[in-house]
């Protein structure tokens, strides 16, 4: 006999108190569901049930074996209805939350696609620099840039970008391009003023070392698009990712130097809290997200 139907029928007997009951709600005959409980104490061993000519109620064995049976039943019902909503189709609003710097340039951009896609599904996104939690602050996914260590919340990586070291041309005519790391001790350095770090750049030598530099110049900000245009205008030289500077660094607006580095560059992650993954609407984005970006590459992003 099947081990979950003798396992109902056991927890049925004991919800309703008789067998006569607990076989109308199974939809079984009251000999059916004697015969899976009498199963179930033979193939364990046990008496579960006290059985009487007017009660039937657990033994000891028996009520203890019936607290662990009904999360299991629970378990199985979950894991059903997981399957049965992983093939229905996604509808419903996705709260996001993404940095202006990638949602506003790009992001909003792959919005297009996935809505003519799934047209179920509006997406609620919210610009900000601010390091928020999905599950603290509301949102059903939250978009960032960079080593996530939070455990608590899951992560999917979406793409990585490249980082390169940028200035403009008149900003090294009149200070000079570095040629090593050390160089880049004696330059005005613009930094991200929330990056868990600090104010330091963290760079990987032509040697494979790890190397800190601290930026020492006079502007801070929480925007990455506001470092991008301050070192355009020649302000100091900042460490952005390609989303932000690839446009520019094609038109001469900005210079990448020390390209003789090993490759530097951070993952793009999508974080949201366990369990989500199963709703249709939010496996469908993610999974758009991350072929999306790897269609286009690291260079655009």
């Amino acid at each position: 006999m099947d081990r979950l139907t003798e396992m109902e029928a056991f927890a049925k007997v004991v919800d309703s108190g008789g067998f006569t009951d607990a076989a109308k709600k199974m939809g079984l005959s009251k000999s059916a569901i004697s015969k899976h409980v009498s199963a179930l104490e033979a193939r364990l061993g046990a008496r579960l049930l006290n059985r009487t000519t007017r009660r039937v109620s657990p033994t000891e064995i028996g009520l203890a074996y019936y607290d662990k049976a009904k999360r299991v039943l629970v378990d199985a019902i979950e894991a059903d209805a997981m399957v049965s909503s992983m093939q229905t189709a996604p509808r419903g609003s996705i709260r996001l939350a993404v940095s202006p710097d990638f949602g506003g340039n790009h992001l909003s951009t792959a919005l297009g696609s996935f809505l003519g896609k799934y047209p179920e599904v509006s997406v609620d996104m919210v610009l900000s620099n601010r390091n928020l939690d999905p599950i603290a602050d509301g949102y059903d996914l939250v978009i960032r840039v960079g080593q996530q260590q939070d455990s608590s919340i899951m992560a999917k990586k979406l793409a990585s970008t490249k980082m390169k070291i940028l200035g403009s041309p008149a900003y090294f005519e009149e200070h000079g391009i570095p040629k090593r790391i050390d160089d880049l001790n004696h330059h005005k350095l613009l930094h991200y003023s929330n990056q868990p770090s600090g104010s330091v750049w963290r760079l990987q030598s032509p040697t494979g070392e790890q190397r800190a530099v601290r930026a020492s110049g006079n502007l801070t900000a929480n925007d990455g698009h506001s470092l991008l245009l301050a070192s355009e205008a020649g302000l100091g030289i900042a460490f952005l990712p390609c989303f932000l500077y690839h446009k520019m660094l094609k038109r001469g607006g900005l210079i990448s130097v020390l390209d003789d580095l090993p490759e530097q560059s951070q993952d793009i992650y999508a974080m949201y809290p366990h369990g989500q993954y199963t709703q249709p609407k939010l496996r469908a984005f993610l999974d758009f997200l991350a072929e999306h970006f790897k269609s286009r590459g690291m260079e655009q992003w």
